[in-house]
């Protein structure tokens, strides 16, 4: 490839602030970043001079249309085009004006917005936000916007997100000065995410219902070969999974998403992709469209791009790592301790604060990543446990216990690595090493937040990182201002929340024992997660913080319920037309076909008992996958007449319908190690794990 061409193409579809220099005015673009910096509203002018440009420019790049491109509550993206052209007379012209960019009116009545609006109320509008650059795509111009209701309620993830970042700058901007750090006027959250997918081949997607409807496998026994052998991971890529990372690596160097990192993951078929740091906004963006990308890139190579949580059951599920540090405009990272971290006291106090945070607000956390996909992955092998926990390593646990314990701080030196062969040179290691069981480790200057699922937008995860971070500056700002010495505060904030640290085995039965006696709750499902959004602590802090009002919280509080019973819903059903339609017959077709086998045997005079023993067995399992299917449309059916509210519901899909649906999987599963594989209707594990 053409060194130079590689280079000139990164961001060549995107409206950068690099590309908006170039076509505007400088006097526009000054206005414009004044307007930026001190948050005030864009004016009319300076929208419109910069809606021409970027309309001659995404002309330029082959588009006839353009759409607000926003995040409903339905956690993906959505889009409407309209063309630039309009008629003139007998011609067209090309028309798109500051006011559309900065305002669109899409139909609000059809996306989740937990009784915020009536069904009859369709008004809702998009605004640009103006901090993410707009791209081409397909024939259109993208241009990311907020999505609100006619009554001012944010409907989208985006809306609490940007408020989430302008209450960390807030609260940053109060403590820095009373630490001694001068001269920050703003600070931002930067985020670099890790993105897991499995990739299957398209001609066994195709022949498998349940992942077109839900995504992940509702049937499926173990092959003989899972990942117990670690050879997958890192391993060699295969050349038709290259082929697509590298189409992959260009389109997304193409919209200047900065693409790093890519390799295969523990399981089989399964793979990683990773970002490098940038502003949260932005990266929320990027990750939104890395996954449309993904699934389209996919398709063109034969493929199927699979971003549930956990679609195949046995091996690694798939998870979305959110690496979050906090950087001030002076370009100080306040989770970068430094070569004395025991003597540098901002990232001490953000330390502190982002510990507290963590212990009184875990829940929330927790909440955050919660979804009926990322229930199936959380506490398993390849993924941390529901209980919110902190790492934070050896060197950072002694300068935290000398703080508690009011003792002379020690300088931490950082050691050698010596690799004991003589033409290797030894080389500096990092004061920590890993810990893959925390959902909340520190990793050197960010904190790796492990437990956001793979088909999630970090959007909310974020936000409440943000927030609670937010919320703790304040309050340390408040102590530091009523008398008390920053490292005083310091000191209690680590004194009265140490039991969020944990740095050892988080898969651990003793952990969890352990961590009952702690007080840390363990919200193993999502049901159990979105109670928090109910407890007036938390109401309060994120109405306090300006981020969610308490309507607001309301309806994220019956969208995420609804979510996760829809999800259960469509698992069922589908798990039911697959058994009934597919699974049972083809079983009675094999068993029909042996018994008639059994007989011929018999008329030889040969002993058949070998043959009736099958027989037997697999009709008993026919039968109690029979009595399972009537349960299962038993269960569905009571639920559909609940008058319960929505936790109630809830808590019947989860109690009820999953246990059965478990069970009528455990069932088909032994059936399929006992039928003819030509019988077998659908693609199995083998096909699907080892199948590219």
């Amino acid at each position: 490839m053409d060194i130079n061409k590689l280079l000139e193409d990164y961001g060549c579809l995107t409206f950068s602030d690099d590309v908006m220099k170039e076509r505007i005015p400088k006097s526009v673009y000054k206005a414009f970043h004044e307007s930026l910096d001190k948050g005030e509203p864009l004016v009319k002018e300076t929208a419109t001079v910069i809606a021409n440009a970027m309309k001659i420019w995404a002309v330029e790049h082959g588009a006839t249309h353009f759409t607000h491109w926003f995040m409903p509550m339905t956690g993906l993206t959505a889009e409407k085009h309209d063309a630039f052209l309009e008629p003139d007379g007998n011609k067209a012209v090309l028309e798109f004006s500051g006011k559309t960019l900065r305002k669109g009116e899409p139909d609000a009545s059809s996306f989740p917005s937990g009784g915020l609006r009536a069904t009859f109320e369709a008004r809702g509008y998009t605004a640009w936000d103006c901090t993410s650059p707009a791209f081409v795509k397909d024939g259109s111009l993208y241009i990311p916007t907020l999505f609100c209701s006619y009554t001012g309620e944010a409907l989208d993830k985006k809306t609490p997100l940007l408020k989430s970042v302008d209450a960390l700058s807030r609260a940053s901007c109060r403590l820095l000065p009373l630490l001694g750090v001068e001269g920050v006027t703003h600070v931002s959250a930067s985020v670099g995410s890790e993105q897991e997918y499995f990739l299957v081949a398209d001609e066994f997607y195709q022949k498998r219902m349940d992942l077109k409807l839900t995504g992940r496998t509702l049937f499926g026994a173990k092959a003989p070969k899972g990942q117990e052998l670690e050879d997958h991971y890192f391993g060699s890529i295969k050349r038709k999974v290259a082929a697509f990372m590298k189409d992959l690596d260009n389109e997304l160097w193409k919209y200047g998403i900065p693409s790093k990192t890519k390799h295969n993951e523990a399981a089989p078929a399964q793979h990683e992709v990773a970002c490098v740091y940038r502003n949260v906004n932005i990266t929320t963006d990027n990750n939104h469209l890395l996954m449309q990308l993904m699934q389209d890139i996919a398709k063109r190579h034969g493929l199927r791009c699979l971003l549930h949580e956990k679609p195949f059951e046995g091996v690694n599920g798939s998870g979305k790592h959110n690496n979050w540090s906090v950087v001030t405009n002076t370009g100080m990272n306040l989770f970068d301790p430094g070569k004395n971290p025991e003597r540098n006291l901002p990232f001490l106090a953000a330390l502190a604060c982002t510990i507290k945070a963590v212990d009184e607000y875990a829940d929330l956390l927790r909440m955050s990543t919660a979804s009926a996909g990322n229930d199936h992955r959380l506490g398993a092998n390849e993924a941390p446990p529901a209980i919110i926990s902190m790492f934070l390593g050896e060197e950072l646990d002694k300068v935290i216990h000398a703080i508690v314990d009011g003792k002379e701080l020690e300088e931490i030196t950082t050691g050698r690595f010596q690799t004991g062969v003589s033409v290797v040179p030894d080389f500096s290691k990092d004061n920590t090493d890993r810990n893959r069981t925390s959902p909340f480790a520190f990793t050197g200057n960010k904190f790796e937040f492990r437990a956001v699922g793979s088909a999630q937008s970090i959007a909310g995860p974020n936000t409440i990182l943000n927030t609670i971070l937010a919320e703790e500056m304040d309050q340390m700002a408040n102590a530091i201002e009523n008398g008390k010495k920053p490292l005083e505060v310091i000191q209690e904030f680590l004194a009265q929340h140490k039991r969020i640290i944990f740095n050892g085995d988080g898969y651990s039965s003793e952990w969890e024992e352990e961590a009952l006696r702690r007080g840390l709750p363990n919200h193993k499902n999502t049901v159990d997660a979105m109670k928090c959004l109910k407890d007036e602590k938390n109401i309060k802090m994120l109405s306090r913080q300006g981020v969610y009002s308490q309507v607001e919280l309301a309806s994220r509080y019956e969208i995420l319920l609804e979510n996760y019973n829809k999800a259960i819903r469509v698992e069922a059903l589908t798990a039911l037309k697959m058994a009934k339609n597919e699974i049972y017959p083809a079983t009675l077709r094999y068993l029909k076909d042996i018994t008639k086998t059994a007989l011929d045997i018999k008329e030889t005079g040969i002993d058949n008992d070998f043959i009736v023993e099958d027989i037997n067995e697999l009709a008993l399992l026919l039968s109690q996958m029979k009595k399972q299917i009537k349960e299962l449309e038993t269960k569905i059916d009571n639920i559909s007449k609940c008058k319960d509210d929505i936790m109630e519901q809830a808590i019947m899909w989860r109690d009820d319908v999953f246990v059965v649906m478990n069970q009528l999987r455990e069932t088909a599963d032994i059936i399929e190690t006992k039928v003819d594989e030509s019988y077998w209707p659908i693609p199995n594990y083998v096909d699907l794990l080892f199948g590219i």
